[in-house]
């Protein structure tokens, strides 16, 4: 997961190129959102995608869009995905062999895809979790966002009792933005409970591309991602916001 210029710096070699706008709808008010069925198959076919395939995601930036495209694979039924601790940066940092130039595709498929909806939450799903004790709400845009300092959207503030834990708190630059260690301890502190269904977003679902591909690493055995995200959330009168 890069931009096309800095993966024909430098990549991985043989890796194959996804660019961020690929995975995202790019409509606003909420360009977050899960792309069309149609143009997601396109992408996977692109990549030459067979159902045995497993996929190893990376990017260059400590898992943000790694994560989409981890939520992606998931709601695409393919769950047969690891992640690269770190990325580029953590696999540069010990010397890992890297190819420069333009992406070499291998010969194109034409998969058929359904939706799986389990890992996705929608507006009534976050509306029912706010008032269910065996549910979160985990966002995770940074402090200022969630206290309604700041907004990219029409209303700042945050879901009324949402969970907040800043997605830069999960990768640790210190060691090349792999995962922070006792990750566990760190989600705990901050009332993240995977024994409860989480729903988890930032303002497109770029950020909380992280904390639901975390969820997943860690084993939360009921992990959702509103992919409306605070760009949909702001942006409607209708909905209640706290500050």
């Amino acid at each position: 997961m890069a931009a096309a210029d800095a993966y024909q710096q430098y990549h991985l070699p043989g890796a194959l190129l996804v660019e961020p706008p690929e995975l995202v709808l790019g409509t606003a008010p909420a360009p977050g959102r899960l792309p069309g069925l149609d143009r997601l198959e396109a992408l996977l076919g692109r990549l030459g995608y067979e159902p045995d395939q497993h996929f190893i995601l990376y990017d260059d930036e400590g898992g943000g869009w790694a994560g989409r495209l981890a939520w992606t694979l998931d709601v695409l039924g393919h769950e047969d995905w690891s992640y690269l601790d770190g990325g580029i940066h953590a696999w540069a940092e010990i010397d890992g062999p890297l190819e420069q130039g333009e992406c070499r595709f291998p010969e194109a498929t034409r998969p058929v895809f359904e939706i799986d909806t389990a890992p996705i939450a929608e507006v009534e799903d976050v509306l029912a979790a706010m008032n269910d004790p065996d549910q979160i709400i985990w966002d995770v845009r940074s402090r200022e966002e969630y206290l309604g300092l700041r907004s990219g959207s029409a209303r700042a503030g945050h879901v009324p009792g949402a969970k907040h834990l800043d997605w830069m708190m999960m990768k640790d630059p210190a060691r090349a933005t792999r995962l922070t260690e006792d990750l566990p301890a760190l989600l705990a502190h901050h009332g993240i409970d995977p024994a409860l269904g989480v729903i988890t977003h930032c303002q497109t679902h770029h950020r909380s591309g992280l904390s639901y591909m975390v969820g997943r690493l860690l084993g939360f055995p009921n992990i959702r991602a509103y992919h409306g995200s605070w760009s949909e959330w702001g942006n409607r009168d209708d909905l209640p916001v706290e500050t």
